[in-house]
């Protein structure tokens, strides 16, 4: 079936629409200004631990081990990458018998954080501009 002249505008309206949010978000990637995007922090299970740890003054292995759904390598590694970047502290204690490791976001990754976070609103909203 033909499409009707009001479905041919729609087209075309959609059309001109989607080449605007492609050049929108085009010209934000492009723009330096927009700062770099942060690989650190865009990984899934670092993500995950920048963002509990923002919202949480501290946490335990464990526990980030059980809300990330992580194993205790996988967890081990990633804490490592973001230690080691000065984006989040460590410190390894013992509760009784039994180890304890805490962690804390630091200054330098919770600002790490909140840039990348900018980053992805940016992002988003041109994404959606219309």
């Amino acid at each position: 079936m033909k499409p009707n002249r009001r479905e041919e505008h729609e087209a075309e309206a959609s059309g001109v629409t989607r080449q605007r949010r492609l050049a929108g978000v085009a010209g934000y990637l492009s723009d330096p200004a927009a700062g770099k995007f942060d690989r650190l922090v865009y990984e899934r299970i670092r993500l995950g631990i920048m963002s509990a740890l923002a919202v949480n003054p501290k946490m335990t292995f464990n526990e980030l081990k059980e809300l990330l759904q992580a194993s205790d390598g996988n967890l081990s590694a990633h804490a490592r990458k973001l230690e080691d970047a000065g984006y989040i502290d460590c410190k390894k204690s013992f509760k009784g018998r039994f180890p304890l490791t805490e962690y804390r976001l630091t200054k330098t990754g919770r600002r790490a954080l909140e840039r990348y976070l900018d980053h992805m609103e940016r992002l988003i909203r041109a994404t959606r501009e219309e």
